[in-house]
């Protein structure tokens, strides 16, 4: 459970099951050669947290306050992220670092981490 201390309180963020459930509702797509959609918000709005956006960071963390007692608002979420002490860059590294460990998000997050790397080094 990763927590987060914003105008004084402390919150919590599960990158669990529910959590899994709640950011995949976000994106769904269909499956090639059939009527069928699949929920995958889960590897969009990891990928965007890789990439550094900043609103599938709010997203992500949203949904993983989503059932947490106290729960934190969208507006709460955007002012600490547009205070000049927060850092971005390190908060950005502290979701992904849980959602590297939590079993629900583990796998997509490497996988993700890992075609990130491969595109890197064709680069060069």
């Amino acid at each position: 459970m990763m927590e987060l201390t914003i105008d004084e309180q402390v919150y919590q963020f599960n990158f669990g099951m529910g959590f899994l459930r709640e950011i995949n509702k976000n994106v769904e797509v269909s499956i090639q050669g059939s009527n069928t959609k699949k929920n995958a918000g889960l590897q969009y709005a990891v990928a965007g947290v890789i990439d550094g956006d900043l609103e599938d960071l709010v997203n992500v963390l949203n949904a993983a306050n989503k059932g947490q007692k106290p729960r934190v608002t969208q507006q709460k979420l955007d002012d600490y992220i547009d205070q000049e002490d927060t850092d971005v860059e390190a908060l950005f590294d502290k979701v992904l670092d849980f959602l590297k460990k939590t079993n629900a998000t583990k796998k997509v997050t490497k996988d993700l981490l890992e075609e990130v790397e491969k595109a890197k080094a064709n680069q060069k």
